[in-house]
């Protein structure tokens, strides 16, 4: 694509790399066909191809943001099947993510839209807060049909549908701390705690813990660390995602110095994406930029550390049927497609892998939240290209999928984790059925 941007707008670093990204497009338009929103919606400027033509025209011309170039772009999902896609390179993560930091300079949106961003940037990435406020969605849950009627408020009803009817007990394993291999030690790594995760579901992280120290993996939940940053980052406040960067960069370069880390392990793969992400995101930064190179290096997905160990013979049996969702962070932000699927075959699971398995959920942070309607018809196509595999239970590696397609599916859906900490010798999850046992003949 040729560009023309001035010598002065160059010397901006962030115009500068849009820049680049744009120079690659080709125009052949192979995104359109793995697009969400552009498959649900038919519309090129909700495709990456029509996004980067509207959002070269802002950077070039050096205008603010507008009504139409905000409403295409919030519509992106930031699932990156265009990248898979792409045949030239592009990398449309880093050019939508500067473009959403420059709609957030200067483009004022209304007050109710202002408020509801806000809230969440305030809420979520805090897990006490988080904790409090889903407590306080039991009494307001009566008044979704209310708010609902008021097409400003709908994100507030959707989040009151969204919220679980009961919040599980905080976890210990939420707290720093140590936990040491229950054989000999064979590795060192921390774990990241994160924030939604560890309200709404604190047994992924649980797992992952009592799986690696069985395994002789020694476990640091280290101080100080917080939220991976994904959540203002995809809002445009980016000066708030690179500070959410800097402290976890700190606290686990601590940790390496001091205990040494075979690996950040990460078992939402929302946030490994985001962490793989940091070296770029801070290279910029004199004082951070090699830290947080090298703290990139180390993020991990658990499965992806898995598959590094040599795990032993299955102590339960697992016949059972498992449809594999393949989050678009962990397929499409990481390139993580075969490890998960051969751990639970490996595992003895019989793995599914459901139709159209490139398309997106919906979740995808807070998209199910602000754009709820996009979300709730790709949900719908997701449950049922799962269902239709006969599987009796769903795994993914995403706390965002699972919340999503929980809310519509009528199997259990559990992280990948979880099913090989039970057949590796932990307890059985949630929700699983026990598994068939095959006559012997």
């Amino acid at each position: 694509m040729q560009t023309n941007f001035t010598p002065q707008q160059l010397q901006d670093p962030g115009v500068a790399e849009s820049e680049k990204i744009l120079r690659k497009c080709v125009h052949c338009g192979f995104c359109t066909a793995t697009c969400p929103t552009y498959v649900t919606l038919g519309n090129e400027l909700d495709s990456p191809r029509g996004r980067i033509y509207l959002i070269k025209d802002m950077l070039e011309n050096g205008r603010p943001a507008d009504e139409q170039i905000v409403k295409h772009v919030d519509r992106c999902l930031s699932c990156l099947a265009c990248m898979t896609t792409c045949p030239s390179g592009v990398n449309y993560m880093h050019l939508v993510d500067h473009a959403r930091a420059h709609i957030e300079k200067t483009y004022k949106r209304p007050v109710m839209n202002r408020f509801i961003r806000g809230l969440l940037a305030f809420v979520l990435p805090y897990p006490s807060r988080f904790r409090l406020s889903l407590t306080a969605a039991k009494l307001g849950r009566p008044f979704a049909p209310l708010l609902k009627s008021v097409q400003a408020l709908k994100p507030l009803a959707t989040m009151l549908e969204l919220a679980p009817k009961t919040v599980p007990a905080k976890s210990r394993f939420a707290e720093p701390g140590l936990h040491k291999p229950a054989t000999e030690k064979r590795g060192r790594v921390a774990i990241l705690t994160g924030c939604a995760q560890p309200v709404l579901k604190p047994g992924i992280n649980e797992a992952t813990i009592r799986l690696l120290t069985r395994l002789g993996i020694e476990v640091v939940v280290p101080k100080g660390e917080g939220c991976c940053g994904a959540l203002v980052h995809h809002m445009g406040r980016e000066e708030a995602a690179l500070e959410d960067a800097r402290r976890n960069v700190d606290v686990w370069t601590r940790e390496l110095h001091d205990g040494g880390l075979d690996a950040i392990i990460v078992t939402a793969s929302g946030c490994g994406t985001t962490i793989k992400d940091y070296g770029y995101m801070l290279r910029l930064d004199p004082a951070y930029s090699d830290k947080a190179a090298v703290i990139s290096g180390l993020a991990k997905d658990i499965t992806e550390y898995l598959t590094t160990l040599d795990l032993p013979a299955p102590q339960h049996p697992a016949n059972l049927v498992v449809a594999y969702h393949s989050a678009c962070s962990m397929q499409h932000g990481q390139k993580l497609t075969r490890q998960p699927k051969d751990l639970l075959k490996a595992a003895g699971f019989t793995v599914r892998e459901p139709a159209e398995g490139h398309l997106c959920c919906g979740s995808a942070g807070t998209y199910n939240i602000m754009q709820a309607e996009i979300a709730r018809t790709l949900r719908d196509r997701k449950v049922k290209n799962i269902e239709a595999t006969g599987a009796s239970i769903i795994a993914t590696g995403n706390i965002g999928c699972i919340t999503q397609i929980a809310s519509a599916a009528k199997m259990p859906i559990v992280h990948t984790v979880e099913l090989l900490d039970w057949v590796y010798g932990g307890p059985r999850p949630e929700g699983v059925p026990a598994p068939v046992l095959q006559a012997a003949e």
